[in-house]
């Protein structure tokens, strides 16, 4: 019943999109933001629009440092924008083309998974935020794996899991489903370990300096910020479709998932253009405790559904109409 009601959600909301597409003049009203108990976020007074992400990941310590660099809108010249964070170390935040440091305040919360709230004083003119930080070792979305948890055993291995409130642990961020926003990252990796994330762009081999550049030009949801970080390899399967995979398990991944492309183009034969632009998969460590996670333009998968005979790639298929029900049209809270 719940894949009906998604599918009939989609169908309808692509029939209006295509409708809407017929007329030449649209009033565009402003945005009605739901309000979300899970967040403690404001995005009525202030909202993020674009996240550029600067990152070095460090396995030694199982630490990420980084800026999150926010341009933000302020329609309503609010004095103050509020972040969603869990677990994060702030060393300073920055506006606009300032170095001066700015006050903020911490937002305490009465459940744990809540975090706490990072709310920065900014003015009607400020444009752009820079928050620089440190995850926690025991960030909950960052799922450290020694080489004994890989497939191949010998190099060390970093996947995210944003959804549902997580995000927050590895991003300050206003994390709510309700609230989109475009990105660009680069991140700085390990020499011999392939970057990936739920971005446009991603690479199909190691860069020898071990720095990865990314961007996701569509607008998503916090819980759908993704990244993994291992000994990766890559097998196209067409123009818009390859597999990524541990490399002692790359070919019977390719394998299994032949069919790919032929599952992008029957599920716009249902609901209408694949709006990503490429959709791939990776295939995680046996370590991955979830089935799949649909991450714009790659979906997260689980080994287990790699039998040798293609008896499980029905996954995929769920996944991949996240695409449209999930990514392209989220629920408001």
């Amino acid at each position: 019943m719940k894949n009906v009601i998604c599918c009939l959600f989609v169908t309808c909301s692509l029939i209006f999109i295509a409708c809407k597409e017929t007329v030449t003049t649209v009033n565009v009203e402003p945005v009605v933001y739901a309000k979300e108990s899970h967040s403690f976020a404001r995005p009525d007074l202030a909202v993020v629009k674009h996240l550029s992400w600067n990152a070095k990941v460090d396995f030694d310590r199982k630490q990420i440092i980084a800026c999150a660099n926010w341009t933000i809108e302020n329609s309503t010249n609010a004095s103050e924008i509020i972040f969603d964070t869990r677990d994060l170390h702030v060393d300073s935040i920055t506006l606009d083309n300032s170095n001066v440091p700015v006050n903020y305040r911490w937002i305490s919360a009465t459940q744990t998974f809540m975090g706490a709230g990072l709310a920065i004083k900014i003015k009607p003119s400020t444009k752009t935020i820079h928050i620089y930080y440190i995850t926690s070792p025991d960030a909950a979305a960052l799922q450290w794996l020694h080489p004994e948890q890989t497939a191949g055993k010998k190099e060390k291995f970093l996947f995210t899991q944003s959804e549902a409130v997580l995000a927050r642990t590895w991003i300050p961020c206003q994390d709510a489903p309700g609230i989109r926003f475009t990105y660009d990252a680069t991140v700085q990796v390990p020499k011999n370990l392939l970057a990936l994330m739920s971005a446009t762009d991603n690479p199909q081999s190691l860069h020898e300096n071990g720095e990865y550049v990314f961007h996701q030009t569509h607008p998503i949801p916090s819980y759908l910020l993704a990244l993994a970080i291992g000994d990766i390899g890559f097998k196209s399967m067409n123009n818009r479709c390859g597999v990524y995979a541990e490399k002692v398990v790359l070919d019977k991944a390719a394998y299994e998932f032949a069919d790919m492309g032929s599952m992008v183009n029957t599920a716009e034969s249902l609901y209408g253009k694949y709006a990503w632009g490429r959709y791939d998969v990776l295939v995680l460590p046996p370590s991955f405790p979830f089935g799949g996670m649909e991450n714009p333009c790659l979906t997260f998968a689980t080994p287990t559904i790699i039998t040798g005979n293609r008896d499980l790639v029905t996954l995929i298929a769920h996944e991949l109409a996240h695409s449209w029900s999930g990514n392209l049209i989220t629920n408001a809270t």
